[in-house]
Order: structure tokens, then C-alpha cells, then sequence
């Protein structure tokens, strides 16, 4: 997958956006699955920060720190008068959303993390999924002040489609730098942080900023290491998708973290194959 487009979704997710723009930027191919229009039906930060009950994620924060030992933290994503099908069948619109909920619970200092799907592609979807949510539970953790415990992810229906059957008989076990960089920070710094990547990515969307602006953009950034590494393969997708590959190669060498070049040179060279 396209770690850039990965990235752009945890971004998307954590500020509780819905626009299609911005993350069918980075993947023009997403309405061909999710449905044209300018946001999406089933959006998960949408409905985490602001449609079901408030700001979730927050409140769960405030749970947790008040009571650690709380087992009634959950996070709702699954809306039953907007998602269950209808009377004849048919789903109400195309992006329904396959996470249905998340427990979050506090065990010897750590943040646990149970994620619930009500059907789970194992090609297009889980390995986004897992990118999403565990990115979420390593800032949660951060807003606690908790290291990160272990992630659960149940999937009532795992599958994979026969039109993907050749893609996943390729598919081989190969080592992978070690990602160890750390994306916990305190509420007030999330926020800025967030916010500042937020407004970046909205930078690359529009296509009128070109690709020496958004690498001017890359330099000047003040973000934490790991983050400012998120925004150079952010950056370098963006310029890949003005035709400026010097520009593109620039942003990527300015990742420090092995793992994400990694991903993001496995991703470039899968595209050549092609």
C-alpha cells in the first residue's frame, strides 16, 4: 500500500474530518469503493470526534485518566439509523462503515487496544486498518501519559476477494527496518501537531502550490521528528503526483525513520513493475 495515503487517513481520522478531497488525493482511486460526493458516509474520525455523542476520543481520554481501571470505555463508530440496511436489503449507501467499535482499557501502565470489524478485506482494508488504529492508540497513550500495550483486532468477517487471489500468491515474508520512533505527546502538543499536518496536507491537495513550495513547506517545518518524517513522505507523494520526481526523491531523503523510506521505496519500485 501507499504509505503516503496511509498516513493522510490517520491525519484525515484524528482530526475527525469527512471531505473525500482530502484523502482522495492521495488515493483517486478510493471512490471507485467509497462512493463519490464530497465526504464520506461512514468517515471514522467524523464520527469519533464529532457525530456520535461529541468529541470520543477525548471523553475516553478523560475516563481513563479519572478511573484507569474503567472497562466501560468504548468508542462507538457503528451508527444503527444511518447503517443498517434496508428494509429490501440493500445498504443505505456505499461507504458503510466496516469498524463497528473500539474498547479501550489501562493494564499495568499501558494503553490496550481492542478494535471490532464487522467484515475486514484482507488486501484493501486491514492493512489500513492496523495503520489507523494503532496510530490512534499510540496517541491516546500519549494524551494518558501510558506507554503502548497490545492492539486486538477481531474481524467477524475476514476475506479476501478471487480478483486479488494472484496479488496475495505473490505475496512473500521480507525483513522490515525496525520503526522505532514514538508518536506519544501530551493533549496541547497533539493538537498543534495534528492541526500543523492537517494544514500541510491541505497545502498538497491544492494543486495550485507546486512542488517547490511544498518542499519549502517541508523545510520550514518545526514538527517533531517523527512527525516532520511523516511529512516528507507526505511531501514526496505529492510532488510524485506532479511529475516532479527530483522533487519527490528530495522530500523522501529528508525521512529519517528506515522504515517508512522502506515502505515508501517498495511502494515507487511495485508501481514500475506494473
Amino acid at each position: 500500500m501507499n504509505p503516503a495515503f496511509a498516513l493522510a487517513e490517520v491525519v484525515w481520522i484524528v482530526q475527525g474530518r469527512e471531505d473525500s478531497e482530502f484523502v482522495n488525493y492521495f488515493n483517486p482511486r478510493l471512490p471507485d469503493f467509497a462512493g463519490d460526493g464530497p465526504t464520506y458516509h461512514g468517515a471514522y474520525g467524523h464520527r469519533l470526534r464529532q457525530r456520535l455523542g461529541g468529541d470520543q476520543l477525548k471523553q475516553a481520554a478523560a475516563a481513563l485518566h479519572s478511573n484507569p481501571g474503567s472497562r466501560q470505555v468504548v468508542l462507538q463508530i457503528w451508527d444503527a439509523a444511518r447503517d443498517l440496511p434496508l428494509g429490501d436489503g440493500h445498504p443505505r449507501a456505499k461507504d458503510i462503515p466496516c469498524n463497528v467499535a473500539a474498547m479501550l482499557k489501562v493494564r499495568y501502565g499501558r494503553l490496550e487496544w481492542t478494535q471490532v470489524m464487522r467484515s475486514n478485506d484482507l488486501v484493501r482494508g486491514l492493512p489500513h486498518n492496523i495503520v489507523q488504529f494503532t496510530s490512534l492508540q499510540e496517541v491516546m497513550a500519549g494524551w494518558l501519559g501510558l506507554e503502548v500495550g497490545s492492539y486486538n483486532h477481531l474481524s467477524d468477517s475476514l476475506h479476501i476477494y478471487e480478483s486479488e487471489f494472484p496479488s496475495v500468491d505473490k505475496v512473500r515474508g521480507l525483513s522490515l527496518p525496525a520503526n522505532v520512533e514514538d508518536l506519544r505527546l501530551s493533549l496541547p502538543q497533539s493538537e498543534a501537531v495534528f492541526g500543523q499536518l492537517e494544514e500541510n496536507v491541505a497545502q498538497m491537495v491544492d494543486t495550485r502550490n507546486s512542488p517547490d513550495e511544498l518542499i519549502r513547506q517541508l523545510s520550514s517545518s518545526g514538527l517533531a521528528t517523527p512527525y516532520r518524517n511523516w511529512l516528507a513522505i507526505l511531501t514526496a507523494d505529492a510532488c510524485r503526483r506532479r511529475n516532479e520526481a527530483t522533487a519527490a526523491n528530495d522530500a523522501a531523503e529528508r525521512c529519517s525513520n528506515p522504515s517508512l523510506r522502506f515502505l515508501w521505496q517498495r511502494w515507487l519500485d511495485r508501481r514500475k513493475c506494473r
